[in-house]
């Protein structure tokens, strides 16, 4: 990535709370994302799992009910209905909704997701 020596320099823990702060509004307009700061969109169908009343990461509880609604909530759809949908969309079920997540490391909420994905694909620790 052609930014890591700036946000090196910079350095990414100073960079963190400027770049949460975009990520929430950014992804909170678009996604109503959570700000987990482990950021699943893109394995979701673009729907925040963090929007299930039990914060299910890898799929539906089994009280979904027969029109898609959640047992906790009824006036809601499913977020994993939402999030089926969402990767039939896509179009690569495989490389989306059927992805094991990790649980939710909950020290990271408000944390940006986007640099954690930079730091962990440059190999990058601190």
């Amino acid at each position: 990535m052609a930014l890591h020596p700036i946000f090196k320099r910079l350095g990414y823990q100073r960079l963190d709370r400027a770049f949460a702060a975009i990520e929430k509004m950014v992804k909170g307009f678009l996604f109503d994302s959570q700000s987990c700061g482990q950021c699943t969109l893109g394995e979701t169908g673009m729907a925040c799992p963090m929007n299930c009343p039990k914060t299910l990461r890898n799929g539906p509880c089994g009280g979904v009910r027969s029109n898609g609604h959640c047992e906790v909530d009824a006036t809601m759809v499913c977020v994993w209905v939402t999030s089926w949908e969402g990767s039939k969309r896509v179009g690569d079920l495989e490389s989306t909704i059927q992805v094991i997540q990790a649980p939710v490391d909950v020290r990271l909420k408000g944390t940006s997701a986007w640099l954690r994905a930079v730091r962990k694909k440059l190999g990058v620790t601190s």
